[in-house]
């Protein structure tokens, strides 16, 4: 339990009380979302179609993945041009379009920052490849080659990159080697030099804030400043060429510098800012970004939830549900321990444009139990301190890719490379490559990334092309809006109804403080909220199976007002908890 003190700390003050701590954000990934000119692919006006429904579902801001123009090689990721929109979403019109319409209906809207690298095809890169004496051939990183005893050409360095090769790609017309942490398309920018970071700001970020974007998700926030010398990584895989480098790439000596600078550009706007930050298990790391006294990040991502089951080393090294409860609450425990006594803030998140869905990861998509979970998950997610971030579909419980779709239907480039990888690596082996598949199926970025169903209407209601650019979940004759739309016990509906509560009890469950219940308990997930003298309990059972309701030994049941049962209303305090049930109390301490 906290102190009196610690806990009277977390009541919010007139000064703290930022617009973004109790937002609901809903992150739209546009290529999905919705189709509203027929050519198989979503579109920006096909999210403004949908504003009425995002604000009914009660969320405050909207997110947009990449609308920039782009090759698509990273799906958006792999930025050509910072300040035109992809022809195919449409137009800059359309995107400010879309921006009013928010502001319109008193929604804020915030877009991806993504600056630690660029397309290959971006002016930018186009003018450092062209020689060694170009102006901007120092705007990104080149180095030259190293040769090993035989005279063989090598890398500058043993880094790999995030998606399975190596970090580095040789040019063969000016005869050295570009970094690049993600895909050969996407070089890493160069932060060290002043120009290029006074391009970065006007181009990337002032061009969107002069066009009434209120904030940014900061993409990869933590890479920008790399270790001086560009260092080997320790081997950690005797076997591999290339091996795993975050901890020399992510959090570098210039962080603090180049944050404090994007800081002072957005210092005019009334800006939120939410980095991505992964490799960070130092708490005090993380502290750093996110203090408002540092004036650096208003809150950042971290990944302890999202990486919980994934492989140590490579992301699909492991097999579907290769955890236990218990490693989930420490997760959520890491994130939810950042404003208990500091002036930060922190994020509540289990989906994104980077994750396969939560209920078929954490839960149980079985069709019995698939609603249950769902359902259980959003009163986990709404009930957690710090900003909220709901992924689209993530309200209506869509679910993974089935199992029996064939590697051809991932379209992702992490996922490909990986399969390609194991193929290479154990000569098309087809027990390596069925276990490939298994986590690919499980933990892939693609479930997140077919198409949103609206309707039972053929392609789910995305789209009237029947050549959609994903396939269509075969589930989305059941798993849609317009089957929950006015179904107050369907997901949605739930979603609607905590959502309402999270607001009402905004005290506790925006701002209050987590702390555990039963631990170890690998069934069972409870919680105090707290915030000076008020209480709310949250349980949660993570099984199929029931499961009797055990308090905690300081209360009794006429202490607990049941607020939410995932199921309805129970008879009594002290019940059992049916299969994937969760529960809301609010303790009445004058009983």
């Amino acid at each position: 339990m906290p102190s009196a003190e610690s806990a009277a700390m977390l009541v919010p003050s007139a000064s703290s009380q930022k617009w973004w701590k109790e937002a609901v954000v809903y992150q739209v990934y546009p290529a999905s979302f919705m189709d509203s000119n027929g050519d198989g692919l979503g579109d920006i006006r096909g999210i403004a179609s949908k504003l009425d429904y995002i604000k009914s579902l009660g969320a405050t801001t909207i997110w947009v993945c990449p609308h920039y123009d782009s090759p698509q090689i990273d799906l958006g990721y792999d930025i050509s041009d910072y300040e035109s929109v992809f022809p195919p979403y449409g137009t800059l019109q359309d995107m400010q379009d879309l921006i009013d319409g928010c502001h319109s209906r008193g929604l804020k809207i915030i877009v991806d920052l993504v600056i630690n690298h660029t397309s290959d095809l971006h002016k930018w890169f186009q003018e450092s490849r062209s020689s060694k004496t170009n102006p901007k051939r120092d705007w990104y990183i080149w180095r030259p080659a190293k040769y090993d005893a035989d005279g063989k050409r090598q890398p500058p360095n043993n880094w790999r990159s995030n998606f399975s090769t190596s970090a580095w790609t040789w040019d063969e017309a000016t005869q050295e080697y570009y970094l690049h942490l993600f895909c050969p398309e996407q070089p890493d920018l160069n932060w060290e030099n002043p120009n290029t970071r006074k391009a970065i700001y006007s181009s990337a970020i002032e061009f969107w804030l002069k066009r009434g974007v209120d904030g940014f998700r900061v993409d990869t926030v933590n890479m920008y400043s790399k270790p001086q010398g560009l260092p080997d990584a320790p081997v950690i895989n005797p076997k591999a060429e290339h091996q795993v480098a975050s901890t020399l790439y992510c959090n570098g000596p210039r962080m603090t510098e180049y944050l404090s600078e994007m800081n002072a550009i957005m210092a005019p706007y009334d800006t939120m800012t939410v980095g991505e930050c992964p490799c960070t298990p130092d708490r005090s790391r993380v502290l750093q970004y996110v203090s408002a006294a540092a004036k650096q990040l208003d809150m950042v991502f971290q990944f302890d939830v999202v990486d919980v089951g994934q492989g140590t080393e490579a992301k699909y090294d492991t097999t579907p549900f290769n955890w236990k409860l218990p490693d989930l609450k420490r997760a959520i425990n890491n994130s939810q321990s950042l404003i208990v006594g500091t002036d930060a803030w922190t994020t509540s998140f289990m989906e994104n444009h980077d994750q396969a869905r939560s209920v078929s990861r954490f839960a149980s998509d079985a069709p019995e139990f698939r609603v249950a979970s769902g359902k259980m998950l959003a009163l986990l997610n709404t009930t957690l301190s710090g900003t909220l971030f709901v992924y689209q579909g993530q309200e209506i419980g869509m679910v993974n890719m089935p199992k029996d779709w064939p590697i051809e239907e991932y379209k992702d480039v992490e996922s490909g490379n990986f399969y390609r990888y194991v193929a290479e690596a154990t000569n098309n082996d087809p027990k390596a490559l069925a276990r490939a598949k298994t986590a690919i199926q499980h933990l892939s970025r693609d479930h997140a990334r077919y198409p949103m169903a609206w309707d039972a209407s053929p392609q789910g209601g995305f789209s009237t092309n029947p050549a959609t650019w994903m396939r269509v979940h075969d589930l989305a004759g059941e798993i849609n809006v317009a089957a929950q739309q006015d179904d107050e016990h369907s997901v949605l509906g739930f979603w609607r109804q905590m959502l309402r509560t999270r607001q009402d009890l905004a005290r506790l469950l925006v701002y209050g403080y987590y702390e555990i219940i039963d631990e170890e308990n690998e069934k069972v997930f409870s919680y105090w909220k707290t915030n000076g003298g008020d209480k709310a309990l949250v349980v949660l059972n993570f099984t199929s199976e029931e499961h009797v309701l055990s308090l905690p030994d300081t209360v009794t049941a006429d202490q607990l007002k049941l607020v939410v049962s995932t199921y309805g209303t129970p008879q009594s305090a002290v019940t059992t908890l049916k299969p994937y049930e969760g529960r809301l109390y609010v303790l009445d301490q004058s009983v």
